[in-house]
Formats: C-alpha cells, sequence, structure tokens
C-alpha cells in the first residue's frame, strides 16, 4: 500500500542523504589525514546531526532502518510504504 507521504518526509530524507555523504567523504579523507584536527571535528559535528535527523525521521514516521537500527512505535510498521529506500 503507497500512500502520499507530507514534504517534511522527503526534506528529511534529503537532509539525512545529505549528511550521509559529507560523512563518506570526511570518513575517506580521515583514513588518509588521520590527525587533521579540523576534519575530525567535522565529522563529529555532522556524525551527531545524523542522530538528530535519523532521529526526527523515526518520531514523526517510523522506523528508517531495520533490525534493531532503529524502534518501531505501538505495532511493527515495516508494513506501511513507501519505505525510505523506495523514494
Amino acid at each position: 500500500m503507497n500512500k502520499q507521504m507530507p514534504e517534511e518526509y522527503y526534506k528529511l530524507l534529503l537532509d539525512l542523504q545529505t549528511v550521509d555523504f559529507v560523512l563518506v567523504e570526511l570518513n575517506l579523507y580521515l583514513d588518509t589525514h588521520p590527525t587533521d584536527r579540523k576534519s575530525i571535528e567535522q565529522y563529529n559535528y555532522y556524525a551527531h546531526k545524523k542522530e538528530l535527523l535519523k532521529k526526527q525521521f523515526n518520531e514523526k514516521f517510523g522506523p528508517l532502518q531495520g533490525f534493531g537500527n532503529s524502534y518501531s512505535r505501538d505495532s511493527f510498521e515495516w508494513g506501511e510504504a513507501p519505505w525510505p529506500w523506495q523514494v
């Protein structure tokens, strides 16, 4: 069952994708520059930002990831679509 999701659903997913991109790039950079303090601070900032965005998404729209990476509310919510990877 596919239902129309509010604009905020898509905005939060885009914000998460953006933060994930930044984290991957910083991770790759830090693999070769492990003592770059400024980049470590940026990495930690975006890692924290990702936690907050995931929490916000989970609270408003249900689990973002399965297998214990997200909590489910009153009922197990994976039966409702669209799922984040379908958007």
